[in-house]
């Protein structure tokens, strides 16, 4: 067994899980807030046999895409008006993922 832990983006959770439902994949879907923007992710954790690791992965990356966003730099107190921050464009999006072995597995 191996456990896959994927974070994504709130807008990407929907579909994502709607595929994983299709796909026979059971996921424990965690709400979690990102540090860079601050916005809302999901954090899935998926227990799935290694032969279906891949079949997994295949579906994160199809679901999970990039895209880009307007942002407003976090500003600093110390600028004043003369360092108002003005928006600038940033990628967000995709999936970071992480897959471990499972030394054990229980189903109660």
């Amino acid at each position: 067994m191996k456990l896959i832990t994927a974070i994504v983006q709130d807008k990407d959770t929907n579909k994502l899980s709607n595929a994983f439902v299709k796909a026979n994949v059971r996921a424990t879907r965690l709400s979690t807030s990102g540090g860079f923007l601050r916005s809302g992710n999901t954090t899935f954790m998926i227990a799935i046999e290694k032969d279906r690791v891949q079949e997994v992965l295949d579906i994160i990356k199809s679901i999970s895409q990039t895209r880009n966003q307007f942002m407003v730099p976090p500003m600093n107190l110390d600028a004043g008006i003369e360092g108002a921050a003005y928006p600038i464009e940033v990628q967000v999006g995709g999936a970071t993922v992480f897959t471990q072995d499972i030394e054990s597995f229980h189903q109660f």
